[in-house]
């Protein structure tokens, strides 16, 4: 059983490494392909130089994530049958034990990937995203946002992971409900306090100041039955161009922010648009139905991990040569996403599904043009390439393709 699990992880990750591969090189041939001619639906709008920009931006992204792709494979392959997790055992192992053991391995292994991440993630911020005109953040402010995020990280995950832990050994056979159940409490508590407590740890959120776009917002707000506890201004543009908006918080702690540099962009009435979008998730229960899907998800994966918990052939068949639950959590999910990387197309479909049903929202509570306009600067200002390869799109874009998504609203407004 051993030796077959083993062979089944290995193939596993092979065909979801070279799955990615493909998809990804389809997408940059794809792209490069239509590069030199703006889709006759956006010719009148963008212009060729802001469709080679956007082309050109895709490209560079795509292929810096083959390198991702292929250094997150050989991570997971060294942490597991390379030896990587039994060495960090045979470390923590005779100098802790109990809680103290689970909690040094979890961090050990959250800090390796944070430092075989950590030059990509610089890459990517000062060479592509500067490359195309998109950073505006200081090498101080990345290391500034990282620390904070470490903080973070060790002050709530570390209170969370002991819990988890404690929960897994004394809880009996049915460890893995209360797991969830703690685990769906705490999601909702940081739903709740994110937007007051650890949003502005990183930006400035500044109120929206009176004016017509003010006043359009709040007529939108009473049409649409949302309350919220206040319109905000995110200082976005200290770190990236790009712009967008959206709503956070959770009961009567609901949040609607925008970035500067979308309010910079935009004119009042596509703004009102923008916002009609993202109110559609809301009146339309999308984020409830997330919450809910992501609640059952995390169900099902513990439940299944309390199977495998006491099975030796999980653990040997991954390289680990002992049984804990500090090693059963951590294998299970690094080991999760190349066995269900076959759901992505679900998952996107239900995202895209639910963009198209936003966008009907919008068209219903604001101007189909309006929204149309509004996204059409989006893409051209993110440099979101209109023409993604079909099969890429369908495995990973969380949004419609534009020609998609603009050719309905199009309909809707004539």
């Amino acid at each position: 059983m051993t030796s077959n699990f083993s062979l089944l992880f290995i193939a596993a990750v092979i065909l979801t490494l070279a799955a990615r591969l493909w998809l990804t090189s389809r997408h940059i041939r794809h792209v490069i392909a239509h590069r030199d001619r703006v889709p006759t639906d956006f010719a009148e709008r963008i212009s060729l130089a802001a469709h080679q920009k956007a082309a050109n931006y895709t490209v560079d992204r795509s292929k810096f994530g083959i390198l991702g792709s292929l250094a997150d494979s050989a991570l997971l392959l060294a942490l597991t049958l390379g030896g990587g997790i039994a060495a960090l055992h045979a470390f923590w192992s005779p100098r802790l034990d109990g809680l103290g053991y689970g909690l040094a391995m979890i961090f050990s292994v959250m800090l390796i990937s944070a430092l075989v991440d950590l030059p990509f993630s610089l890459y990517r911020q000062f060479v592509i995203e500067a490359r195309h005109g998109f950073n505006r953040m200081s090498l101080g402010l990345f290391f500034a946002d990282l620390f904070k995020h470490a903080l973070i990280g060790v002050l709530i995950g570390a209170p969370v992971i002991l819990a988890v832990l404690w929960l897994m050994g004394a809880m009996g056979d049915y460890w893995w409900l209360y797991v969830w159940l703690f685990w769906s409490a705490f999601n909702l508590l940081i739903m709740f306090v994110y937007p007051t407590w650890i949003a502005p740890l990183f930006n400035k959120f500044a109120p929206l100041e009176e004016g017509e776009m003010k006043t359009r917002i709040e007529a939108l707000l009473a049409r649409c039955g949302f309350r919220s506890s206040g319109l905000f201004v995110m200082d976005g543009s200290k770190r990236s161009s790009h712009g967008n908006a959206y709503f956070t918080g959770f009961g009567n702690n609901k949040r609607i922010v925008f970035f500067d540099t979308l309010l910079s962009r935009l004119a009042p009435s596509e703004i009102e648009a923008v916002l009609a979008h993202e109110l559609g998730h809301f009146r339309r229960h999308h984020i409830v139905q997330r919450i809910v899907l992501m609640f059952a998800a995390s169900l099902a994966f513990l439940w299944l991990l309390g199977q495998l918990i006491d099975a030796p052939w999980f653990y040997n068949g991954l390289g680990v040569p002992a049984e804990n639950t500090a090693l059963a959590l951590i294998l299970f999910f690094l080991v999760i996403p190349v066995f269900t990387f076959p759901l992505n197309p679900l998952s996107s479909y239900l995202s895209r599904r639910n963009e198209f049903e936003a966008d009907a929202y919008a068209a219903e509570h604001a101007a189909a043009g309006d929204l149309v306009r509004a996204l059409v600067k989006l893409y051209e200002d993110n440099a979101s390439t209109l023409t993604p390869d079909p099969l890429h799109s369908l495995f990973y874009d969380s949004h419609p393709p534009a020609a998609q998504r603009i050719a309905r609203l199009q309909t809707v407004a004539r």
